[in-house]
């Protein structure tokens, strides 16, 4: 079924997905050669996930997040049609997950002044990224009119 979807949602959520493409074809690039208008490795990778695990993971991510994009897009899939219920639960989750980066965030500057204001510190603006890709999937399901019987045959 066919919904009438604002602009606006798959925009954001394109916006959202094409940003983290790009750090994603980031991080690739300066793994594989030196680029001088980039910063190194090091700072696009915080360590937790080994590189060779966090790849595929986020190759996968985006190819979710393009298959939510497409939904948008069309008015239609299994990503338009969530319940408002799991809407509010995704919004509440990327709440909690931006404001545990901006926390991170705030440790990371404390404890590492020379880091300021940017540097090293690209997975957190990336993983806030993220949550405004799911606060947005979330406020959607939310806002949603109900979907319109579908009309008789004649």
């Amino acid at each position: 079924m066919v919904r009438f979807v604002p602009v606006r949602y798959p925009l954001l959520l394109g916006t959202f997905t094409f940003l983290f493409i790009l750090r994603v074809l980031g991080q690739v690039l300066v793994g594989i050669h030196d680029v001088g208008l980039l910063p190194p490795f090091e700072q696009w990778y915080s360590g937790v996930v080994p590189y060779w695990l966090l790849l595929p993971l986020q190759i996968a991510l985006i190819a979710l997040m393009l298959r939510i994009v497409r939904d948008f897009a069309r008015g239609d899939g299994y990503f338009v049609d969530l319940k408002p219920r799991t809407g509010a639960a995704l919004k509440m989750l990327s709440c909690i997950y931006f404001l545990s980066m901006l926390v991170r965030y705030i440790v990371t500057m404390a404890l590492h002044p020379e880091l300021r204001w940017l540097t090293g510190t690209i997975p957190i603006w990336f993983h806030m990224d993220l949550a405004a890709f799911i606060f947005m999937l979330g406020d959607y399901q939310m806002r949603r009119p109900p979907a319109a019987a579908p009309r008789p045959a004649l």
